[in-house]
């Protein structure tokens, strides 16, 4: 399976990077592909690093703006002109959507596959990786938007929250028919 999944660049501490290198872990021990944003630092190259060495491939797409930080030796490379083009990219070659910890453009990017799949232009499972309950604010509100009548399918056919790896990738395994 092709597993996209928004993260962060930035340099973070173990509470973020442990469950990342989990994931990244199974991912690459499931004999998957990775595809992500292609950055070779921060959280980034942490989920790289443990998907190639768990045996998983790599395919990254990167941005214009991006290119220098752009991770040498993978299975394959994308430059995008723009991020918009990168999402793009991103969402064409993943099978499943991982959502990890991330700032500005992580939210960004799990938004725009969370809009295609309400307004049913994608059928792609998405899992929301509450790591150390980063995301409990979010996922707070994303209940109320369904409580309250803002999405026009229910949130469960939107997104699964997982709290551990383990949960996360099982999930997507299932929901693809691999497990």
């Amino acid at each position: 399976m092709n597993i996209c999944v928004f993260l962060s660049a930035a340099d973070l501490d173990e509470r973020y990077t442990r469950p990342a290198l989990e994931f990244a872990t199974l991912l690459g021990k499931g004999g998957h592909t990775l595809v992500w944003g292609g950055s070779d630092v921060g959280l980034m190259k942490v989920v790289a690093d443990g998907v190639q060495e768990a045996g998983g491939r790599l395919a990254g797409v990167s941005v214009q703006f991006l290119a220098a930080k752009a991770r040498p030796g993978v299975d394959e490379m994308v430059i995008a002109k723009d991020l918009a083009e990168r999402k793009k990219l991103l969402l064409e070659r993943a099978d499943a959507v991982v959502i990890m910890v991330g700032g500005t453009g992580t939210l960004d990017e799990a938004t725009e596959i969370l809009e295609l799949k309400k307004h049913g232009h994608t059928d792609k499972p998405v899992v929301l990786l509450n790591t150390a309950g980063f995301y409990d604010g979010l996922k707070e509100q994303f209940r109320r938007m369904d409580a309250e009548g803002f999405l026009p399918r229910p949130l469960t056919d939107l997104v699964f929250f997982a709290e551990e790896p383990v949960g996360a990738l099982a999930y997507l395994e299932e929901s693809r028919g691999i497990a």
